[in-house]
């Protein structure tokens, strides 16, 4: 990291804040655990002190997931939080680190001020450091410096609180302790390790070889804390074995992502969104009044879309980036929410939330098998998903990401993609497929009225097919391709068919119209899911 260079963010912030959003206030840092958290812990420390904060919660070792942090900042009515994290990118010396703000209903900043972050990065003058001692973060208790205050909390307690009060814990732990029921979490080594056991093991009841890489590293144990199927391949392989456990589930980096798996049966995150909403009012007391609305970030499948008009809820369509659910869920507009990119959550916080998804998933197979008798045969995730699939059809649904592929190639494939849209007539067909529009995806925000422009290239077909191409933000090397596919099919007999078989002649139109080889010399995808 380049001298000065969190130093200068922080204090770039303190000045795009409003004074009465900090000063005499109190804030909230946590982070993932990564390589350079601790030190980082220390100026961001030095330069809220220095700024007149009046007081800051950090999480014992400088840890906190994301989720969490979100539920601290609205418990204590936080002016808002640090969190120290590249979320699923990997750590160590040689790798990533990150850092961001969230305010005080515990949401990511609003782009008016990460925008104004930005440009007083590139014209601050001095840095406002406190001249006062590192604070032990390895226990528990209050240090004072005159005015200011810092309070080394325990990372887990409020946030195993509130899920207590989102989530049945007895129903989950009577079934959790069945002795016919065998889950496998795997944190990767990451933030969620500091959660599992107090929560799985000691609250719950499971067994605490249920728990793998539970021990949160700096380098995340030489991984990558991306909970797909490339890089969570040991749960994978667990999963997909002959003995395999009944459920499976793993989080990232800052335990915002997840999941879910079964006996030799991957849920895509499209379909777990949608498999919690369609469950979530007689499974979760949280929802027993039912869910105010759903919504899904654009390029995830349109499953959530049919439970939506099948239970008569609101339903909104957004951009990527979980700041567009909080302004719903802030105007009392949605309740569940998810993107494809294996993040789901509710309005319970205002981030999304890896656990969340777990404890949901697991509510809904306790719920389904309450009546089941040890010995019994248990209704299974794949049941629970093939039950799904007769009710309402199944979105068939594949992402490729093209990893780390040239800028000037990526954008190049992106201009072409732009000037065929814009020529682009209903009724052309591509293949077996007939176009009914082609756009570059564009959200005006029905709270504040703010517009968001440019958020995904869309071949819309006359079948409710899609195909949609991004460039994705959350790399730090180079351009990250996404590439979605979407098939709905509604017929029964047709729904076990191998998603890549079902999508193989729509991946081969998109592959063709974006001439993606060509402008990037890439011959497959770094990862599919």
């Amino acid at each position: 990291m380049q001298s000065n260079y969190l130093s200068n963010w922080i204090q770039a912030l303190f000045n795009s804040l409003p004074p009465e959003d900090y000063k005499g206030g109190l804030l909230v840092l946590g982070g993932d655990g990564r390589y350079f958290n601790k030190e980082a812990a220390q100026i961001i420390i030095k330069i809220a002190a220095g700024n007149g904060v009046g007081k800051i919660l950090v999480g014992r070792d400088g840890l906190m997931s994301t989720p969490a942090v979100s539920a601290v900042i609205r418990k204590h009515k936080a002016n808002g939080g640090f969190i120290m994290s590249a979320s699923h990118n990997p750590g160590g010396p040689e790798n990533d680190w990150g850092i961001k703000f969230n305010y005080s209903s515990g949401q990511p900043a609003p782009e008016s001020i990460t925008d104004k972050i930005y440009g007083n990065t590139l014209s601050i003058s001095a840095i406002k450091m406190a001249n006062i001692s590192d604070v032990d973060l390895s226990r528990l208790g209050v240090t004072k410096f005159g005015s200011f205050t810092v309070e080394v909390v325990d990372p887990v307690s409020d946030y195993m609180e509130l899920l207590q009060s989102v989530f049945d814990f007895e129903l989950i732990k009577t079934f959790i302790t069945r002795p016919d029921f065998r889950f496998k979490f795997d944190a990767m080594h990451a933030i969620t390790g500091a959660y599992a056991k107090p929560i799985f093991v000691d609250q719950l009841g499971a067994n605490s070889d249920s728990i793998s890489n539970g021990i949160p590293l700096e380098d995340f144990g030489n991984g990558h804390p991306d909970p797909n199927l490339t890089y969570a391949k040991e749960l994978v392989t667990i999963m997909y074995s002959v003995d395999a456990p009944d459920f499976g589930a793993a989080s990232d980096g800052d335990g915002d992502r997840n999941m879910i798996l079964g006996k030799s049966f991957f849920v895509t995150p499209s379909d777990s969104v949608a498999m919690i909403a369609a469950n979530a009012q007689e499974t979760i007391p949280y929802f027993k009044n039912g869910p105010k609305g759903l919504a899904r970030s654009m390029p995830t499948s349109g499953a959530l879309d049919l439970v939506a008009k099948k239970l008569n809820l609101p339903f909104f369509e957004v951009p990527t980036g979980w700041k567009f659910f909080g302004n719903l869920m802030d105007a009392g507009k949605l309740s569940i929410c998810g993107e494809e990119s294996f993040g789901t959550g509710s309005d319970h916080i205002r981030e999304k939330d890896g656990i969340w998804a777990v404890l949901a998933w697991i509510s809904i197979i306790a719920y389904k098998n309450k009546d089941k008798k040890v010995g019994e045969k248990l209704a299974s995730v794949a049941d629970i998903a093939k039950e799904h699939w007769a009710t309402y059809g199944r979105n068939f649904f594949s992402r490729y990401d093209y990893e780390e592929c040239e800028l000037e190639g990526a954008n190049k494939m992106v201009e072409h993609l732009r000037g065929l849209i814009s020529n682009i007539k209903t009724g052309e067909k591509y293949g077996n497929y007939t176009i009914q529009f082609a756009d570059d995806f564009a959200y005006t925000d029905s709270v504040d009225g703010s517009v968001a422009l440019k958020q995904g290239i869309r071949f819309v077909f006359t079948d409710g097919s899609r195909i949609i191409f991004r460039l994705s933000g959350t790399g730090s090397a180079g351009a990250t391709i996404r590439l979605y596919v979407e098939q709905y099919e509604p017929d029964v007999s047709k729904h076990d068919m191998d998603a890549q078989t079902a999508l193989k002649p729509l991946i081969d139109v998109a592959l063709s119209i974006s001439k993606l080889k060509e402008y990037t010399g890439r011959e497959k995808p770094t990862v599919i899911t």
